[in-house]
Order: structure tokens, then sequence, then C-alpha cells
């Protein structure tokens, strides 16, 4: 009797070991670490922003990393998705957009032993400790497709098409309107911007009607940042045998004859290299991870060249120099883009 007391001791210390040493933490039975990833509204297969951060999941799934994602069709889907990817034992959880900052916050604070990263926004330094920012300046790539529109209208008559108003996407609208006016300059031109919030990132029937009206007004090229909502100013593109300019992924192969560029926002590039950090040890929560021109995390598309002459991209590539060396710093907020339009 006494001699199975002791064995049963012995196991319940040696449980109780395991437990101290693993938990869930531990990563997965056979040594993988885990990443998971929760979509905003636009979905996994948006073509475009999600589709992207995927991208690099499967990079690192490439690699050997365990992977998964979770996609939200409402903004209610968001706090519940993450919560599943908790209870799924991540090590680490991607939030992709920033329409999910305020649910990650009360589930990031309900779960302060759980990492997350968040792709778009941020919260103050040091506030959100098991929260990592990554947000990339998409008015640099911005102004590179505004300058490139600009350089490509034969009516001096551009577009732009925002899925919805944000400090984030605002990036983009002052940093397009910056490069086609500073062109304009360059060039001795007055050059036309129209502009249409979608309130959508999903209604593509209403980003192609939007667009047609543009076209009809007199616009030859439109850059749109919209998510899926883009892909019907696409589809109004081919049929007016149009311009226009595509976001995040390089969209040339859904328009071929009429896709000039695409602003990039190498999502991809930051879920892969920051998971990559967070699994080398660095300590990275509560700090933001930003990536512009200089690191590759925004840029224009390398099919670029199929419709934009090789003399426009030279100058693009010189106006690109020129904002990583700080010459040209571009707007991202109103204030700002006034003053930048008052130095031209």
């Amino acid at each position: 009797m006494k001699r199975l007391l002791s064995l049963v001791a012995v196991l319940s210390v040696a449980a109780v070991l395991v437990v101290g040493c693993g938990g869930k933490k531990d990563q997965s039975a056979n040594g993988a670490f885990k990443a998971a990833m929760v979509t905003d509204v636009g979905g996994i297969n948006d073509q475009s922003f999600n589709q992207s951060a995927w991208g690099g999941m499967e990079k690192l799934k490439s690699e050997g990393v365990t992977v998964s994602f979770l996609e939200s069709h409402r903004g209610s889907d968001y706090a519940p998705n993450l919560e599943k990817s908790i209870d799924a034992g991540a090590d680490i959880i991607w939030a992709i957009g920033f329409m999910m900052k305020d649910p990650l916050q009360q589930i990031a604070q309900a779960n302060p032993d759980q990492l997350f990263a968040l792709v778009d926004d941020t919260y103050p330094d040091g506030t959100v400790p098991n929260v990592i920012g990554v947000t990339f300046k998409a008015e640099q790539s911005s102004f590179e497709v505004g300058y490139i529109a600009a350089y490509m209208t034969k009516t001096n008559h551009v577009g732009f098409i925002i899925g919805m108003e944000s400090p984030v996407m605002n990036r983009f609208k002052y940093g397009y309107f910056a490069g086609v006016q500073y062109a304009a300059k360059e060039m001795g031109k007055k050059i036309q911007v129209d502009y249409q919030i979608m309130e959508s990132f999903t209604d593509a029937a209403k980003g192609k009607a939007a667009a047609l009206k543009m076209y009809t007004s007199g616009a030859d090229v439109i850059f749109h940042a919209a998510g899926g909502v883009g892909q019907g100013v696409i589809e109004a593109a081919k049929e007016r045998n149009l311009w226009v300019i595509g976001v995040d992924l390089d969209q040339n192969y859904m328009a071929p004859d009429n896709v000039i560029t695409s602003a990039l926002k190498n999502v991809d590039i930051g879920v892969y290299d920051v998971t990559k950090r967070v699994m080398a040890g660095e300590k990275l929560g509560g700090t933001t991870v930003e990536m512009g021109l200089s690191d590759g995390g925004v840029g224009i598309a390398p099919t670029s060249g199929k419709l934009v002459p090789a003399d426009i991209l030279q100058k693009t590539k010189d106006i690109e120099n020129k904002i990583i060396n700080g010459q040209i710093i571009v707007p991202i907020t109103d204030a700002q883009y006034q003053q930048f339009i008052k130095g031209l």
C-alpha cells in the first residue's frame, strides 16, 4: 500500500511539473509554432488586403508554422473569432484591419497572456502590452500611383474611390491627391480629381456604378482603395476600356489591359516578418512596427511596366527616392495636404 501511495505521489508531482513547464504556450504537440488570423469583413479571398495577409501566413506554413484563419462576415464576428483563436491555442493571433481595433482591445485586456498583432492600427506604446501594432505608410505608394495617373491621363481628369474614410484610409487619399498635383505642377497642368466614398469594402456593384459615373464624367484613370468594392471598379474599367489603378496586391491579372499599376501594401511581408521576429524571441508586444518604401512595406506593382511607359516609371523611381530620403514628405491629413499644396 505504501508503494502504491508513493507511486501516486511521484506521478502527481510529475504532472504538476509538466503543467508548470508547458501549459498553453507549449505551442503544439509536434512543436510547431501556431499563427492564427482573423479577417475583417472583406474575407480571405478579397483579392486585396486580407488575401495579402494570408499570403504571409502561407509562407510561414511553408516553413513549418501551423497556420489557420477565421473569416468575419460582419463586425459582430470579430470578438467571437478572436476568442475562438485563443481557444485553439495560437501563439500569435493576427487581427486584420483597423476596424478590429476596439474589439481587439477588449479581448487582449481580458487575455493578457495571449499575444496579438493588429494590422493597420496601433495603440499608444505600452497601453495594450500584448498587442503588436503593424502599420504601413500607404500614403507613399499612393503618392507614386497618383504621380503615374497624372502622367497617364489624356483628359486631365482622374478619379479616386475609397471604401470608407478613417485616419488609416486617409493615407491613401491624401497620398494620391498629393501625387497627382505634384505631377500636374511638374507638367504645368491642372488635373481634376473626382472623389467618392463607398461606405463599404464589399459591395462590388456599388463600386462599379461609381466608377462608371466617373468615367462618364471624363475621368480616364481611377484609383481604388476599397477592398472588394474595387472589383467592381476594375469591371467598369474593362467595360469602358479605360485605365484603373489597383491596391494592396498587384491587380493587373484582373484586367491585364486596364490595370496600369497598383499601390502595394505588402501586408504579407508584415505578417511574415513580425511573426518570424516573435518566433526568434523578440518582445514586440506593446510596440508598433511601421513599414514603408524604405523596407519594402509599400511600393508599386512589378507589372507596372506592361502599360506605363519606361520614362514615366523612371520619373516615378526618382520620386520614390525623394520620398525615401525625405525630400518629399507625403501628407496624411487634410491640414498637411493643404500645406503641401501651398508649397508646390
